[in-house]
C-alpha cells in the first residue's frame, strides 16, 4: 500500500525527454471509485523565479509508467512546452 505522503516526497520524471517536473503537490482523486486519477506537479517558474509560476501541470493517471522507490516516472509529450526550456 502506498501512502499520499509517500507520494508527495518522490520527484517526477518525463521518461521522454528526461526532465525532472518537480514533486507532487497535489493528487487528484475520483471519490466515487476511491482511487487516483492524477497527480499535480508545479508549472514552471517565471524569470528566476520573481514572478510567480505557471499553472500548475496536472499529469492523468495512465501517463504514469513507473512509480519507483524515490521517483515517479512518466510519458507526457510536449512538456519541455510547459516546463519552459531549461
Amino acid at each position: 500500500m502506498l501512502k499520499t505522503s509517500d507520494l508527495k516526497m518522490k520527484e517526477v520524471v518525463n521518461i521522454l525527454d528526461g526532465k525532472r517536473l518537480g514533486g507532487i503537490t497535489d493528487i487528484e482523486i475520483d471519490v466515487e471509485t476511491g482511487r487516483l486519477t492524477a497527480i499535480v506537479v508545479p508549472g514552471s517558474s517565471k524569470f528566476l523565479g520573481l514572478f510567480g509560476r505557471s499553472e500548475d501541470i496536472v499529469i492523468s493517471w495512465d501517463k504514469i509508467n513507473k512509480i519507483g522507490f524515490d521517483v515517479i516516472l512518466v510519458e507526457v509529450p510536449g512538456m519541455a512546452e510547459l516546463k519552459g526550456r531549461e
